[in-house]
């Protein structure tokens, strides 16, 4: 591994005082110049202007765990029950001035045929195409049942039946800048892999499934992802206060140190995408004045904006 800077990581303090419980999907908006995320058991999904450092908020009817825009604004969000259409009204600021998220409720487009009680969707993203991918998860990850999958949500609203199967805690989905590799981890304990596939960018079709890293030979379990310029991979390492960074041939380069135990999903943002925004959880039990909160750090590299949802949603 080369001898990298450590840039410093800071706490983003305008993000709120209050930490999340598990705080995942941070997704920077740059037609709004504002960094969303999710805090799953709250039900919310949460945006900040760090220009300004105004944050607002919205309380969903059940947990909220990855989203995505469409070029109109209209939010598409993997929660418990299935994939929502959200319309986030901009009344949340006046809301959250009064210390109180704006509820918000949601179209179901679509759902899953879920083979357990007390499943819901997890890591999710589009892919440079703007088709919507999202997995599954018991969400008593203490069962390690693997009874999870990944689906395709595609731009005439089809869903797909699982494309990956198997899985017991999905995270780590990501696209190379070309699009032509798609990645995704399954961060419970007893897996700690990522794996690499092929992507065909006109059917949407990952093949050629490999190990990509085992984590097992580093530190921490795979999170939440994001590919930089360069087409470097990091990964949050959960239960280990790190984010990697693995050049595409699956080489590690860099570490660099969180402070929070629990990091859960980094995204590129800032006016030229050179700020890395890392959500955390904040443990049950041993919590530190940062687990929970919102970090930024600015790595000597540059993100790619996030991928809008392709279909109609209104």
């Amino acid at each position: 591994m080369s001898a990298a800077a450590h840039p410093p990581v800071e706490r983003v303090e305008a993000a709120g005082q209050a930490p999340a419980s598990v705080g995942e999907s941070p997704v920077w908006r740059a037609a709004e110049q504002a960094l969303y995320w999710v805090d799953i058991p709250a039900r919310k999904i949460v945006r900040l202007r760090p220009g300004s450092g105004e944050r607002s908020e919205w309380v969903l009817p059940e947990k909220v765990a990855c989203f995505a825009f469409d070029r109109h604004g209209m939010v598409l969000a993997g929660c418990e029950t299935g994939l929502f259409a959200l319309s986030l009204t901009e009344d949340a600021s006046t809301c959250a001035s009064h210390g109180e998220p704006l509820a918000v409720t949601g179209r179901k487009l679509a759902a899953p045929v879920f083979p357990f009680a007390d499943m819901r969707f997890n890591d999710g993203r589009c892919d440079r195409q703007g088709r919507f991918w999202s997995g599954t998860m018991v969400q008593d990850m203490a069962a390690a049942n693997p009874a999870g999958a990944l689906y395709r949500f595609d731009e005439h609203g089809v869903l797909s039946p699982p494309v990956v199967d198997a899985l017991i805690t999905q995270n780590g989905l990501a696209w190379s800048p070309d699009g032509t590799t798609m990645y995704l981890s399954d961060s419970h304990p007893l897996r700690r892999q990522i794996w690499a596939f092929d992507y065909d960018i006109e059917t949407g079709e990952p093949s050629n499934r490999r190990v990509f890293a085992d984590l097992h030979d580093y530190t921490g379990r795979p999170d939440g992802a994001a590919v930089d310029a360069d087409g470097c991979y990091w990964i949050c390492a959960n239960d280990a206060g790190r984010l990697l960074r693995f050049t595409p041939q699956g080489k590690l380069d860099r570490q660099i140190a969180v402070p929070a135990v629990k990091p859960a999903m980094c995204a590129f943002g800032g006016n030229n995408l050179d700020t890395l925004f890392v959500t955390s959880i904040r443990p049950a039990a041993g919590a530190t004045e940062h687990d929970g909160h919102l970090f930024a750090v600015r790595p000597g590299v540059s993100g790619l904006p996030e991928p809008e949802y392709a279909g109609k949603l209104r």
